[in-house]
């Protein structure tokens, strides 16, 4: 059976969330250029790595209704039990191999809304089923989509947006290889596509290195700002 084509209000504002905040100072820009949520990578192998102590006195920071969001790569349940006890009302974010049973489970015993991470490949031909994907994973609050490279995270990469189907019945979250000179052509491509539309970037907004990508888990605050401008201004195009 077909999903039901998105009902999206077409001026709604698109939420922000920046990702792999691992500093005080990036988290506090964050908050003050108008971010709705801020990222806490659970992951030991990622260079944007907190433990959750630290992830809880980072989250200590944030004013009301913005919130955190823990990130997690196929941990266990009593992994994903711990960290949530240290970071209260965190949103989860799975984005390993995890299978939909074991989204549903782990969201269900702590009590969590959750967000399923989609690897959409960059290669062609287009072989990403979103649409079967969405389904398998009903009770996601969204459907995170990021670029497939090696090892998890986009590695800042940016699939082709033009490849996905033009109506799923889910809530999106647009990620892998944003910035602030590509987010407002993503999200004026993508917002009618879904129930709704969020952003979510780490290293479009870090600050560059000398030899070519970026400092990670180190934020620019100037290209946060200008991320944020970037967004608002495709609001009011849709608008």
């Amino acid at each position: 059976m077909s999903p039901s084509p998105p009902t999206s209000n077409p001026s709604a504002r698109t939420r922000i969330k920046i990702c792999g905040i691992t500093r005080e100072q990036d988290l506090d820009t964050a908050v003050a250029a108008g971010a709705d949520a801020v990222g806490f990578v659970m992951y030991a192998k990622s260079p944007r790595h907190v433990a959750p102590a630290r992830a809880a006195a980072l989250a200590r920071r944030l004013p009301p209704f913005v919130t955190p969001v823990l990130l997690f790569v196929n941990a266990d349940l009593a992994t994903v039990q711990a960290a949530c006890r240290e970071v209260p009302g965190a949103i989860l974010q799975f984005h390993g191999d995890e299978t939909p049973a074991q989204c549903e489970q782990i969201g269900q015993a702590c009590g969590r809304p959750w967000l399923r991470a989609a690897r959409i490949p960059l290669h062609h031909p287009f072989d990403f089923d979103l649409l079967k994907f969405a389904a398998d994973h009903p009770s996601a609050l969204a459907i995170l989509l990021d670029a497939h490279v090696e090892g998890y995270g986009g590695g800042g990469k940016a699939f082709d947006w033009s490849l996905l189907p033009p109506s799923v019945a889910s809530h999106l979250v647009l990620s892998g290889g944003l910035t602030p000179a590509n987010v407002t052509d993503g999200i004026l491509q993508l917002r009618p596509r879904g129930l709704s539309l969020a952003v979510d970037v780490s290293s479009g907004v870090e600050v560059s290195a000398a030899g070519g990508g970026t400092l990670k888990g180190i934020k620019d605050p100037e290209k946060i700002h200008r991320f944020v401008a970037a967004v608002r201004a495709a609001d009011e195009q849709i608008a």
